[in-house]
């Protein structure tokens, strides 16, 4: 006889406590099994078998997997496509119902669907929950219903809903003695995953200093600074609750507060506008004309530009992960204005190479920095590579940490003149606009 029992299914919300869908899920069931699956479709994606973030998943299981064992319970970890998981979990157990939270990117919502519908036909309910933002879909819209499509309002209104209940900690741990009791199930190693051991470390409780936060709206743009938190990871996977973040920023610091809005109002932007995640979000910047010189990116993505504040963002991200966001900027506006090269090849080296890639944040900066994204900032918005490292990274530090050879001859010459670069930008862009509202007139 199969057990009989509920599942807990895990995604982006790689924590035990506060975890709104883990804690309906004991609450309201006396047998749950916690969930985890290695999906193939996402891991096929990866050409790197040294990704930091699968590494970075499978410390965060472990660490779970710990906890549990301690209640004499474990997680079952699954390679495979989510149907084929399923499938498997309801050969194995008698499955009464099946718990989650959101998530909100296109790839998941269809997966999401499939699986629903699977359940369905076996009379298995569904459950899920909003645990990764604070407010999602339709909770932050305009006064006629419609989403927001510029950032500054949407905050204003996010604040204005925001109430202490909405970032009140879910007590998972009351209910811990829920969990189906079991021997340790065997987790797939990296190795079988098809992934090796990386320099990432996972901490279990990453810290949060109030003196970062204090002086987070002074400092934060200063790359060569040790002033922002590092918990984008975290949040990414969700082994940190976006509730406890918001606790902690409204009393110290509203403009890393205002980054956490951004993360949401990229989330709630690809949720209403799912096209965006392809394409531009202006229809109008659909038919621009790349100059796309494959020898001008390979020189970008090595950090070999003759830009140092570009190269040093660039060699510090191919080395470990993880870029700061200022310089996240100024090489994002590079690529796109001063090389001409589409947005979407920056994404999808970023995506490859960011510890803390999520698709909405990604996809949101990188059309913000094309000038294609809901933006209230006209096309014309060109970073100056020199001016920003004399405004942020005056006295070199950053560069030199990461450009060793700057200013020596081994460093190379400017791959573009910035002047002539931006020109060539304003009318590229000047142009393609101009073509779609000869288009529509002609159309009408």
């Amino acid at each position: 006889m199969n057990p009989e029992l509920s599942i807990f299914w895990f995604r982006r919300d790689l924590r035990l406590y506060d975890n709104a869908g883990l804690f309906h899920a004991l609450a309201e069931n006396q047998t749950v099994l916690p969930v985890f699956i290695f999906d193939k479709t996402i891991l096929g994606r990866l050409d790197n078998s040294s990704d930091r973030r699968v590494d970075f998943i499978h410390q965060a299981l472990e660490h779970i997997q710990k906890t549990l064992v301690k209640l004499g319970a474990s997680i079952h970890v699954l390679h495979a496509t989510p149907l084929q998981a399923f499938t498997e979990l309801t050969k194995v157990y008698t499955i009464t119902k099946v718990y989650c939270n959101h998530d909100y990117e296109p790839y998941a919502r269809t997966r999401d669907e499939e699986i629903k519908n699977f359940l369905s036909e076996k009379g298995i309910p569904f459950y899920s929950f909003k645990d990764q933002c604070i407010f999602e879909k339709e909770e932050v819209v305009k006064d006629d219903g419609k989403p927001y499509t510029v950032f500054t309002p949407y905050s204003r209104k996010w604040k204005t809903l925001l109430r202490a209940e909405h970032y009140k900690s879910y007590s998972v741990e009351e209910v811990f003695h829920h969990f189906f009791k079991t021997s340790v199930v065997p987790f797939p190693s990296l190795k079988h995953l098809g992934f090796e051991k990386t320099d990432i470390q996972f901490q279990a409780t990453p810290e949060l200093k109030e003196q970062l936060l204090s002086e987070y709206k002074s400092k934060r743009d200063f790359p060569a600074l040790n002033a922002s938190s590092r918990l984008s990871v975290y949040l990414r996977f969700g082994t940190i609750s976006i509730r406890e973040l918001v606790r902690k920023a409204i009393p110290l610091s509203e403009i890393w507060l205002n980054e956490l809005i951004w993360r949401e109002f990229y989330m709630m932007i690809l949720w209403h506008f799912p096209h965006a995640a392809k394409e531009a979000f202006k229809p109008d910047y659909k038919n621009m004309v790349w100059r796309n010189d494959e020898k001008e990116f390979k020189l970008w993505c090595k950090g070999l530009t003759g830009f140092p504040i570009v190269d040093a963002g660039m060699r510090e991200l191919n080395a470990t992960g993880f870029m700061h966001n200022r310089v996240r900027m100024i090489v994002s506006s590079f690529l796109v204005k001063d090389l001409l090269i589409d947005w979407r090849w920056g994404e999808a080296y970023f995506a490859a190479k960011l510890n803390d890639f999520d698709l909405s944040a990604n996809n949101g900066g990188w059309q913000w920095a094309a000038g294609t994204g809901c933006d209230a900032a006209p096309y014309f918005r060109v970073f100056n590579p020199t001016e920003q490292q004399k405004k942020f990274d005056p006295e070199f530090k950053y560069i030199k940490q990461w450009v060793p050879e700057f200013g020596t001859p081994a460093y190379p010459q400017p791959i573009v003149d910035h002047s002539m670069a931006r020109q060539r930008a304003l009318l590229t862009y000047k142009s393609a606009l101009n073509e779609v509202r000869q288009m529509r007139l002609f159309n009408n």
